[in-house]
């Protein structure tokens, strides 16, 4: 892939500049003012930004305006002329808007078309965060990379992230998270990325959907705005995100497992904890990959990601050579390894019944572990079928060998217990408690040495503290 920039110096906005490209007014300073990066929390702001004040659902950042300029913001952007803060004076720029949010996401629009810097964009229902943070890995053995982190993927953390560009990296990677139609459209308008990446469709939000087929169309949006020249890297073995990319209208890229891709793993070797053994087949032809991130769900995320590096050029051997030094992103397949040879692999960040499966399947893969233990929190946005699917997903542990079983939540998680009862788990090997915090000390207090602790729940659930529980007991 051609067209990535020089390397060139950063630039600054001037006030007027920016005034212009929002549709605002100008009440306070002089157009020739340059500008700073870009704010919208006083907590975080640096001496210099422009504060954008945000109205979200539990804040007006217009009530914080006096706070930034106080903490050093060099001008404010406001939505009408009542809000501009009482000590400004003199001291700062103040812009004035119909709408902050929107204003943001235009300014954002205005840094990605001037910069020059290649955008990929990466959607999907699972494993979005690794994927770019692999991409960005293998990108960076060439080019200067910048990425959203965490979890700036939404319509104010996106713009927020791509104000980045205002340096001028080479290649921007940045995730579009949704949980509700329409978002990922608006996040690709922003964006306008060169390469598109669609690495799954699964059953997380499925709540504000009904069906994943309605998720998938909604994730069918990464390929809104797309001309020929475009680029999407696409599943194979997602049969709903191949049906829907043969609309595309520039190239297809394919990566998969199971099914013929451009670039695809075959001979796959499972080796637990320690990863994924491979051999790689691609347009530069075949070659062995050795993954060090659990299951096959991260190695079709670097299956992804390999076929991004190839399209901006990274030799075949540079790529090989970087997968095997991949490490997990924070709470995304951790192994924490404890006292007495006890193993927690945390894969807390997030949980839906499609991820769980995957999960569950290392269980199985370490039969030779004394005991397998799962502590699993509820998975929320799940809708009309959520008890349904937390039952399924019981049975699922149980199949995959679960010794113990911890769940975590409300009433659905219950169900999840009672499904691995059903499947075959002893009843006195299952506990249901509601809140991570009481998890904790019950799963401690239970381990043994030699055993495997998976620990899986949606973000809110809070499984996350189970993990640094264990890590404070059992150090």
């Amino acid at each position: 892939m051609t067209g990535v920039v020089a390397n060139q110096p950063p630039w600054r906005l001037t006030a007027g500049e920016i005034a212009g490209v929002l549709d605002g007014t100008l009440v306070v300073g002089q157009g020739a003012e340059p500008l700073g990066p870009v704010s919208i929390d006083t907590r975080t702001l640096h001496v210099g930004d422009l504060f954008f004040a945000v109205r979200g659902e539990r804040f007006d950042g217009h009530d914080f305006t006096d706070a930034a300029i106080e903490r050093g913001a060099r001008g404010v952007v406001v939505s009408d002329r009542a809000q501009i803060p009482a000590a400004t004076a003199d001291r700062a720029i103040v812009i004035v808007v119909r709408d902050t949010v929107r204003a943001l996401q235009a300014l954002a629009r205005h840094v990605r078309r001037a910069s020059g810097t290649r955008v990929v964009a990466i959607t999907g229902s699972a494993g979005k965060t690794s994927t770019k943070e692999i991409v960005a890995a293998l990108l960076a053995a060439r080019f200067r990379v910048v990425r959203n982190h965490g979890n700036l993927n939404n319509h104010i953390g996106l713009p927020l992230s791509l104000m980045a560009l205002l340096e001028r990296p080479d290649v921007a990677v940045m995730e579009l998270g949704m949980n509700h139609a329409g978002e990922i459209a608006r996040l690709v308008g922003i964006a306008e990325p060169d390469v598109r990446m669609w690495i799954n469709v699964g059953d997380a939000h499925l709540g504000f959907f009904g069906t994943v087929e309605q998720v998938a169309d909604a994730k069918a949006e990464i390929m809104d705005g797309a001309t020929s020249d475009g680029v999407l890297i696409a599943n194979a073995d997602d049969d709903r995100v191949m049906a829907r990319a043969r609309r595309f209208p520039g190239r297809v890229v394919t990566f998969g497992i199971r099914q013929p891709a451009d670039v695809q793993a075959t001979e796959v070797r499972d080796r637990g904890l320690d990863g994924t053994d491979a051999t790689l087949s691609t347009s530069e032809g075949p070659a062995a990959l050795r993954v060090p991130l659990i299951g096959q769900a991260q190695l079709a995320n670097v299956l992804a990601a390999v076929a991004v590096a190839l399209e901006f050029q990274i030799p075949l051997e540079t790529v090989r050579a970087l997968a095997a030094t991949l490490v997990p992103v924070a709470h995304r397949g951790e192994v924490v390894r404890l006292r007495n040879d006890i193993v927690v692999v945390d894969d807390s960040y997030n949980s839906s019944p499609s991820a769980l499966i995957a999960a569950l399947e290392l269980l199985r893969t370490e039969r030779h572990r004394r005991r397998r233990v799962a502590v699993l929190g509820e998975m929320l946005e799940l809708g009309a079928q959520s008890r349904t699917l937390h039952r399924e997903c019981g049975r699922a542990a149980a199949d995959c060998g679960v010794d113990l079983l911890v769940s975590v939540g409300g009433e659905n998680a219950r169900a999840l217990a009672d499904g691995a009862i059903d499947a075959g788990l002893e009843s006195g090997a299952a506990w249901h408690v509601e809140t991570s915090a009481e998890a904790g000390p019950v799963v401690a207090s239970r381990l043994e040495g030699g055993d495997l602790v998976l620990v899986k729940g949606s973000r809110d659930v809070e499984t996350d503290r189970v993990v640094e529980h264990l890590r404070s007991e059992l150090v």
